[in-house]
């Protein structure tokens, strides 16, 4: 029972967040987004912890934390001062609790404090994000074809929208070697080879929106007060479990879609740094509960 409700949470954390589905006590990634037309490159580390606590038979806590550290290469392409972009920092603290609200579906509330921002004056208002996630969650994972399902709202005060968007996320398994995920941020058609060995198409969004505190001042006359990354991928990945726990992955797919700008403080748009789409490579090591 601890493993599933472990496993949800964190499928739920990464619906939230935009990161990797996962089921993971730790984590350590590196993605890497080439330099293309643009003249920029994208690399970002990750590293994730998260600790399930029992406090009732039907109720749990799962308290988290993740770190993601984004380096900007400009290499003076830019027709500004590029250093307040350089390195980036986005910190996450998550805490989630479920409990069960009848025999068939399971309530799960999550609060995600977020800091993201270039820290070069120490933390200030702007750096303070916060996202909320209301749902529930059905699965039969003991069934021929087993499944899971998420209905429920979720709300990101780094999108600006002033209302909660709807989450809804499907897992089937239809063949003891395929499943599928229909869902946002990912979607996706796994095949297994055996219990050690995965390979996986995707479809995925992927991304960051960051508070630059030094304002930067553009030559007609535009404010850029923070960064944001948005892009579509397309990929592969290959998974092995080197033990029962601990598998390594690698990703290689491209951004078909990739939206780099810099944004006022109302994030409106006043510089484009990167439209152009670009291969895209993933890598790390996790810790799981399956």
């Amino acid at each position: 029972m601890v493993r599933h409700v472990l496993c949800f949470i964190l499928v739920l954390l990464y619906v939230c967040s935009g990161h990797a589905q996962s089921t993971d006590i730790l984590r350590v990634e590196y993605t890497m987004l080439p330099k293309n037309d643009s003249e920029i490159q994208v690399a970002r580390w990750r590293f994730l912890f998260n600790l399930p606590i029992k406090v009732t038979t039907d109720q749990y806590l799962v308290a988290g934390a993740e770190y993601n550290q984004i380096d900007v290469d400009n290499s003076g392409t830019l027709p500004f001062d590029g250093s307040e972009l350089k390195r980036l920092h986005v910190i996450d603290f998550n805490l989630g609790y479920i409990f069960k609200w009848n025999p068939d579906w399971r309530f799960v509330g999550i609060v995600s404090p977020r800091l993201a921002s270039n820290f070069v004056e120490g933390i200030e208002a702007r750096d303070v994000k916060l996202n909320l996630t209301a749902s529930f969650w059905k699965e039969k994972m003991d069934a021929e074809k087993p499944f899971r399902l998420v209905l429920g709202l979720t709300y990101n005060s780094a999108t600006g929208l002033p209302f909660p968007l709807p989450l809804v996320n499907y897992y089937r398994r239809v063949h003891p070697d395929w499943g599928y995920v229909l869902g946002i941020p990912k979607s996706s058609l796994r095949y297994f080879f055996n219990d050690r060995h995965m390979l996986e198409t995707a479809l995925f969004l992927d991304g960051y929106f960051v508070n630059i505190q030094n304002d930067i001042l553009l030559d007609d006359g535009g404010i850029g007060s923070s960064i944001s990354l948005s892009a579509v991928v397309g990929a592969a990945e290959y998974q092995y479990k080197i033990t029962k726990r601990l598998s390594f992955y690698g990703i290689a797919g491209y951004a078909f879609f990739q939206n780099g700008l810099l944004r006022d403080d109302k994030r409106n748009n006043v510089y484009v740094l990167n439209k152009k789409g670009n291969i895209y490579f993933r890598t790390g090591l996790k810790v799981s509960i399956f």
